[in-house]
């Protein structure tokens, strides 16, 4: 039986690629992304991958254009509203990770709104990452413990690596067992740092507008044929797995 992966993490990269390959304005590329996330999420509905974490906007974005950023915010609200009836119709159960507040208040109950109506679904969980970025996500989980010291609910010397994962985004969940990124780059970019220590990588150069279910299957493959020991020896890796 074919090893599957119970989370997938996915870095959508390269709209912008494909549409000045096409010598098209990169809104082009960003609507042709949109096409492609429909399909690998019903792939995931279809096949019973529990989880689908998605980084849509990073806390480096806000880098980008003016005019390339609002476009991606007014993208991301009409998808949010466009699309959440058919994912609740999917059983798909929403959630949106980062610094929310710092999107528009607009954008904002969109989420909130997206989110209480999936909230009780059972199917699919389809996390999406919007202003979001590992090293933020380190420094928030950090902040929190920090309260709880000086509200004297913890010890210093009780903090270790299970307290930190306690407040880290998608602390809930088991962390990804496969990332996915498309465009060729061959990094992580501070998506996930704290809970992608295990992961598997799969890089393809397929830009995010072009990528199917063919090549979320290859990525799966890929996947079925890695041994994954956590940092022990193989033998150990297997006795642990049926421990």
């Amino acid at each position: 039986m074919k090893a599957t992966p119970k989370h997938i993490a996915i870095i959508m990269d390269g709209n912008g690629r494909w549409a000045q390959n096409r010598m098209l304005p990169r809104v082009a590329g960003h609507h042709r992304g949109v096409e492609a996330l429909r399909a690998i999420v019903q792939y995931c509905v279809d096949h019973q991958i529990p989880i689908l974490t998605l980084f849509a906007f990073s806390s480096e974005n806000w880098k980008r254009p003016v005019a390339e950023v609002k476009l991606l915010m007014s993208l991301l609200q009409k998808l949010l509203q466009d699309e959440v009836h058919q994912l609740h119709s999917n059983n798909v159960r929403l959630r949106v990770i980062g610094a929310l507040e710092g999107l528009a208040p607009v954008l904002q109950e969109a989420i909130i709104s997206a989110q209480q109506l999936t909230e009780n679904n059972s199917g699919l969980q389809l996390n999406i990452a919007l202003n979001y970025g590992g090293r933020w996500d380190i420094v928030q989980a950090t902040k929190a413990i920090c309260k709880l010291v000086l509200k004297q609910e913890l010890k210093i010397e009780e903090i270790n690596e299970a307290t930190l994962a306690q407040h880290v985004m998608l602390h809930d969940l088991p962390e990804p067992d496969l990332l996915i990124r498309s465009s060729g780059e061959q990094r992580i970019s501070n998506f996930l740092l704290w809970q992608l220590a295990y992961t598997e990588l799969y890089f393809t150069n397929t830009l995010w507008p072009d990528f199917g279910v063919v090549d979320l299957e290859s990525a799966l493959q890929f996947y079925a044929t890695r041994e994954r020991r956590y940092g022990l020896v193989s033998q150990e890796s297997e006795q642990a797995q049926h421990v």
